[in-house]
């Protein structure tokens, strides 16, 4: 038995309030507004660029605000891709959010997304094309999903690494296989699991050799937190 609590979000439905009208959002809500992002057309496979699907970003955000770490937070969206954490994260209250991504593409394509939910939005977006190594600012909480290291070796190594030293408090998404790695990394960065929710990512066929319209893959979303 898996000695990380395992967490159904299912169950918290409550709305909350939002964006500059004080509208109201339930999690559902979030993950309709999220599945209309404009998705990548020709996605990178060296890249490993996965786009992250609505319902499991909507599920990671939606714990991350009951748990005090959007509304009025400043967040890094590292690897943003599409921006469908960072935008997420600014639909329910985010104060800033910084989308970070080393493909100039991705960030027209986040930049994209955001203005056209730019009036559900209080807080401010920063775009930033660069590595995230390069990234220097502090923030509260960072939001990942990284490369997970299968094309680009150690990419995902890089990506905690960064934001452990951006960020208290970190959720990023891996490969269920490589818990273990995330764990080590963590308890030798002085970072604690707090949390590992489980997910089957739905990846659609978008390279000729894919021969199944949807894959799906085991992957988890860990909370990591600084030890103090």
């Amino acid at each position: 038995m898996d000695k990380y609590r395992k967490i159904s979000i299912e169950l918290i439905t409550r709305s909350v309030a939002y964006g500059a009208m004080d509208k109201r959002i339930t999690k559902s809500g979030l993950a309709i507004i999220l599945s209309g992002l404009s998705q990548f057309e020709k996605p990178s496979m060296m890249s490993e660029q996965y786009a992250t699907d609505s319902e499991s970003a909507a599920e990671v955000l939606w714990l991350a605000f009951m748990n005090g770490a959007i509304k009025e937070k400043v967040i890094a969206d590292f690897g943003c891709g599409t921006g469908i954490l960072g935008i997420g994260a600014l639909i329910l209250g985010a104060e800033r959010v910084f989308f970070v991504d080393n493909d100039k593409n991705s960030i027209e394509l986040a930049r994209k997304n955001y203005q056209q939910h730019k009036e559900r939005i209080r807080g401010r977006a920063e775009f930033i094309a660069a590595d995230v190594s390069d990234f220097r600012e502090k923030t509260d909480v960072v939001v990942q999903n990284p490369p997970f290291g299968t094309k680009m070796i150690h990419a995902d190594r890089e990506f905690l690494l960064k934001a452990f030293e951006t960020a208290d408090i970190v959720y990023s998404f891996h490969k269920a296989s490589t818990g273990g790695f995330v764990r080590s990394i963590s308890n030798d960065s002085g970072f604690v699991i707090t949390l590992k929710l489980e997910f089957l990512l739905p990846l659609k066929r978008t390279l000729d050799f894919h021969k199944r319209r949807i894959k799906r893959i085991e992957v988890c979303c860990f909370r990591l937190e600084k030890s103090h």
